[in-house]
């Protein structure tokens, strides 16, 4: 297929230090084409790909420290238009910006929405767009928020991005990601003193959460068992993960995926969780980790963590939540999209042709199109289910 990857421009793609939904269309970009699909990433010019790139900023906003990212937006917006009738989908990862542009660009169009979705303005958003193909990135994500959901595609990793480290030799708990209040990382840092583990915190502070950071987390960082570390590259993620005994991830808000969870399982490391948003969808209970809904808990979860078997943790990531898995779920997206054109009055309402046959529900309902991994063991990797 011809497929437009559309990524924000705040990261690069790849990103060069923290970027979750930017290092998601990188691993989805490099596995299509790796599968011979005729890819085209939109993205900032300091991206690296195999796909055609179209720069779509210098370099990456946040690093750049641009702080208005609209006039890129805008331009983004623009170059897709110009390319739209050379692909057969646009698949958009930029939130919503790209809403009115979809309904004249003539190309089919999916979106996946990253973030979370329990904002007042989806709702207004989605009464004024109720066509717009959705897919989530976990089913909890989207449970508050009616929409033409059209699939749940669940994250994933290439392979050989990380390897698996037996032992977890440097004996620590880790916490890896951003230090912000849904976070948590006060959390982290009581259960690794309750429980007797040293603690080392890789993360970024956006200046949105400096306060928080100097206020509420630096006066917890003392003594010699609690260390930060500031944010990490991929490559001094595969050491960080794969020498701890187990990852905190105490998050207190409805996380969308975390990707740091099986980031972790991908080295082998067992995963401590609380149970919201996507985790009871990511942890398999007493296998790849254990998911807690107190601090007494996790501080009992952390001891039984050693336990476990990495190798089994590392084996149910190669079950669940490989790139190659991801990529060929959302071509089904794709192909199911591309197959059922949709004509567009010239106000924008969309209209179908007399023999055309709906793809999707009226508003509200989610169609049969479920894409989700097997959890059981040894089983293969489930497609479609109606």
């Amino acid at each position: 297929m011809r497929i437009a990857q559309i990524s924000p421009l705040i990261e690069s793609v790849p990103p060069k230090l923290y970027g979750g939904t930017e290092r998601i269309v990188s691993y989805l970009t490099e596995e299509l084409v790796r599968q011979g699909h005729e890819v085209t990433l939109f993205a900032s010019g300091d991206s690296e790909t195999a796909a055609e790139l179209i720069s779509c900023a210098p370099t990456a906003l946040r690093l750049a420290q641009v702080t208005d990212s609209q006039p890129y937006t805008v331009m983004q917006l623009e170059k897709i238009r110009r390319r739209a009738g050379d692909f057969d989908i646009a698949h958009f990862h930029s939130d919503f910006f790209h809403f009115p542009l979809v309904r004249s660009l003539g190309t089919p169009s999916v979106t996946t929405l990253h973030g979370r979705l329990d904002l007042p303005f989806y709702r207004m958003l989605l009464d004024e767009f109720p066509e717009m193909p959705l897919v989530s990135i976990s089913d909890d994500q989207r449970r508050m928020l009616a929409a033409q959901w059209i699939a749940t595609v669940l994250h994933g990793l290439p392979k050989d991005l990380y390897s698996f480290s037996a032992a977890g030799e440097g004996g620590y708990l880790a916490f890896l990601g951003r230090i912000s209040p849904e976070k948590r990382p006060d959390r982290a840092i009581e259960i690794a003193k309750r429980a007797g583990v040293p603690l080392k915190i890789a993360a970024k502070v956006d200046k949105v959460d400096q306060t928080y950071f100097d206020e509420t987390i630096r006066p917890l960082i003392k003594g010699p068992d609690v260390e930060f570390i500031g944010e990490v590259n991929d490559n001094e993620k595969q050491a960080f993960l794969g020498g701890a005994s187990a990852l905190l991830f105490p998050i207190d808000w409805p996380e969308p995926f975390g990707l740091v969870q099986i980031e972790a399982m991908a080295c082998g490391t067992p995963v401590v969780a609380w149970r919201r948003g996507s985790v009871p969808e990511v942890i398999d209970e007493g296998v790849s980790g254990f998911m807690v809904e107190d601090i007494d808990e996790a501080v009992e979860a952390v001891h039984r963590a050693r336990s476990l078997s990495r190798q089994a943790v590392r084996d149910r990531f190669d079950q669940r939540f490989t790139i190659e898995r991801v990529a060929h779920d959302y071509v089904r997206v794709y192909n199911s999209l591309a197959a059922e054109p949709i004509l567009r009055a010239a106000g924008g309402t969309p209209r179908r042709g007399a023999e055309e046959r709906p793809l999707r529900a009226p508003l509200g309902r989610v169609i049969p199109m479920q894409l989700q991994p097997l959890r059981a063991t040894g089983q293969k990797t489930q497609g479609m289910t109606v």
